[in-house]
C-alpha cells in the first residue's frame, strides 16, 4: 500500500483507512497560508517542508460561523455535530484516499468541492469520507477553500494590487488545488489525465464556475453537478447571481467602513476571529464576481451558450430541494404577477395555475416547479438548439428518508448515498437504503472512470441502464426506493415556463 510518498514539496505519510486496503492522507497543504499579505490574494505556492509530513488528521476548517450552533437547523444534527471543530484562516489543505498499491496504476481521480452556500462547510464533514468511492478503484480528493468574506471580498485596492486575479479567491483555491492534483496525483497512483471534478449545492455551483472559466482548458475531463445548476423559473434572487467587479468593489468599501478601517493594509492586519464575527454581524452574502479573468460571465448562461469546457457531465437533485414559485401573498398579487410577467400569455399561465376555489394556497401549489428540473430541461433545449452532443446524465433522488423529523428528500441528503456513508448517519437506515447507496455510488464511480455511469452491481448483475438526457429523449434516472429510468417530458406548466424564459432571452 502507498503509505508514504513524495509530492512536490516533501514527503507525506498517510494512515490505513477503516479498510486497510485504502490509505488516507489528510491535511496536505496545497498553497501557502492565506494570511497577512496573502489575505484576499490568489493562492500562493506552498513552502517545502523538511522530514515527513504526517497527514493523519483533517486540517482546520475555513473561517465561518461556528458550525452546529443552532440545533433547530437540520444540518446541525445531520453532520455539523461538533461545535468545537478546529477553525483557522490557514486552511488551504486537501485530503486524498487511494486504493493504489503502486504509483504507476493510473487510477481515475475524483476531486470534490463541498457545499454550504460559499459561506460555510468543510471537507471534514463525515458524509464526505472518500473511502467507499476509493474502494471502487478511484483516487478521491477533497479540497478545502476560502469562504464568505475571506474568499469573495472585493475592493479597489485589491484590484489595483492584483489586476490579474482581483476576485473569486475561494474559486481560485479550488482551481489551485485541482492543479496541484494534476501535478501530484500520479504519486498516489492516480491518472492526471483522467480527473473528474464534482460538487453539491454551492460545490455544484463551483463546478459550474470551473467548467465555464476560460482558464481551465484541459484541467479535468468530466464533471458532476449535484443540486448546482440553478436557473429560476420565476424572478428571484435566492441564488445570488454573479456581481460585476465594480459593484463588488463598492460592497467592499462599505464593509471596510463597517470594520472601521480605511485601507487594505489595515484590514489585513485584523484578527481573523474578529473579522469573522464582524462578517457574521454584517449579514451580507459574499459570492462569485464577474472579474473578466477567472469568471467572464454568469456561469449558467455561459454554459447554456456552450462557452465552457465541453466535457461529459452528470446533473441531478433531490425531489424536494427548494420549491420555485411566484413571491406573492394574495390572489390579487398573483394575478398582477401574471399580467406583469407574461403579458399576452398571462391567461394561459393563470389557467395552468387555477383552482376550483380560487385560493392563493392552491394557486401557489399548482404553480410550484423544481428550479433544478427547470434548469436541466433548459440545458437539454440549449444542447438541441446549438447541436452540441457532449453527453449529460440526469438523476432525481426521492428515496424515503427515515427519522423522527420526517424530512423528505431534503437538500443534500443524497450525499449520504453517493458517498455510501450511511453508517455514519444517526438515521435508522435499512437494508433497502444500503442497497440504493451501493448502486448510486457505483454509478458515480463508473462515470468517474469512463464518462459512462453504466456497469454491474456487486453481485455481477447489470444495474438499470442509464441513458443520456436530451430534449428529445429526456431520460432521468430515478433514485427512489427502487431505481428506474424515466423519459417523461415536461408537464404543461414547465413547457410554458421554458417557453417564456427562452422568449426573454431573445
Amino acid at each position: 500500500m502507498l503509505r508514504r510518498i513524495v509530492v512536490e514539496k516533501g514527503m507525506v505519510e498517510g494512515l490505513p483507512a477503516a479498510d486497510p486496503r485504502i490509505t488516507s492522507f489528510k491535511g496536505i497543504p496545497f498553497a501557502s497560508p492565506p494570511v497577512g499579505e496573502n489575505r484576499w490574494r490568489a493562492p500562493q505556492p506552498a513552502k517545502n517542508w523538511d522530514g515527513v509530513l504526517y497527514a493523519y488528521k483533517f486540517a482546520p476548517i475555513s473561517m465561518q460561523h461556528i458550525p452546529g450552533e443552532d440545533p433547530e437547523i437540520i444540518y446541525s444534527r445531520e453532520w455539523n455535530v461538533d461545535t468545537s471543530i478546529e477553525m483557522d484562516e490557514d486552511s488551504l489543505h486537501l485530503n486524498v484516499w487511494t486504493p493504489a498499491k503502486n504509483a504507476d496504476e493510473k487510477l481515475p481521480v475524483f476531486v470534490w468541492y463541498f457545499g454550504g452556500g460559499l459561506q460555510e462547510g468543510n471537507t471534514a464533514e463525515m458524509e464526505f469520507d472518500g473511502e467507499r468511492i476509493a474502494r471502487r478503484g478511484i483516487v478521491v480528493v477533497t479540497i478545502n477553500y476560502r469562504l464568505n468574506v475571506f474568499g469573495f471580498l472585493c475592493h479597489p485596492e485589491i484590484t489595483a494590487e492584483s489586476p490579474e486575479a482581483p476576485a473569486n479567491f475561494g474559486h481560485l483555491d479550488q482551481q489551485y488545488g485541482t492543479r496541484w492534483v494534476k501535478r501530484n496525483i500520479a504519486a498516489f497512483g492516480g491518472d492526471p489525465e483522467n480527473i473528474t471534478i464534482g460538487g453539491q449545492s454551492a460545490g455544484g455551483g463551483s463546478v459550474m464556475a470551473q467548467v465555464t472559466s476560460p482558464q481551465n482548458t484541459g484541467l479535468f475531463q468530466k464533471a458532476i453537478v449535484d443540486s448546482g445548476l440553478t436557473i429560476t423559473a420565476y424572478p428571484s434572487d435566492f441564488f445570488h447571481e454573479e456581481k460585476e467587479l465594480s459593484q463588488a468593489e463598492q460592497d467592499g468599501i462599505k464593509f471596510f467602513d463597517f470594520l472601521g478601517v480605511s485601507s487594505l493594509a489595515e484590514a489585513r492586519g485584523l484578527d481573523a476571529v474578529f473579522l469573522r464575527d464582524k462578517m457574521v454581524e454584517y449579514k451580507a452574502f459574499w459570492g462569485p464576481i464577474i472579474d473578466g479573468k477567472f469568471c467572464v460571465g454568469a456561469a449558467n448562461k455561459l454554459f447554456m451558450a456552450n462557452k465552457c469546457q465541453l466535457v461529459p457531465m452528470m446533473f441531478g437533485h433531490t425531489a424536494t430541494e427548494f420549491p420555485d414559485r411566484p413571491a406573492v401573498k394574495t390572489v390579487e398579487e398573483f394575478n398582477a404577477f401574471a399580467r406583469e410577467s407574461y403579458a399576452d400569455d398571462a391567461d394561459e399561465f393563470l389557467e395552468l395555475c387555477s383552482s376550483s376555489n380560487g385560493s392563493i394556497s392552491e394557486m401557489l401549489y399548482k404553480s410550484t416547479v423544481s428550479h433544478l428540473e427547470f434548469s436541466i430541461r433548459l440545458l437539454g433545449n440549449a444542447k438541441a438548439r446549438t447541436g452540441e452532443k457532449t453527453p449529460i446524465y440526469y438523476w432525481v433522488f426521492n428515496a424515503e428518508i427515515p427519522g423522527w423529523d420526517n424530512p423528505g428528500a431534503f437538500h443534500s441528503v443524497d450525499l449520504w448515498f453517493f458517498f455510501e456513508t450511511l453508517a455514519k448517519c444517526w438515521r435508522p437506515f435499512l437494508g433497502k437504503h444500503y442497497d440504493l447507496a451501493r448502486k448510486m455510488c457505483n454509478y458515480w464511480a463508473n462515470f468517474i472512470r469512463s464518462g459512462d455511469p453504466n456497469g454491474k452491481d456487486a453481485d455481477g448483475s447489470n444495474m438499470p441502464l442509464w441513458k443520456p438526457f436530451t430534449e428529445e429523449a429526456p431520460n432521468r434516472m430515478c433514485f427512489y426506493d427502487q431505481i428506474y429510468l424515466s423519459n417523461k417530458g415536461p408537464d404543461k406548466l414547465m413547457k410554458f415556463l421554458i417557453r417564456q424564459y427562452l422568449k426573454k432571452q431573445k
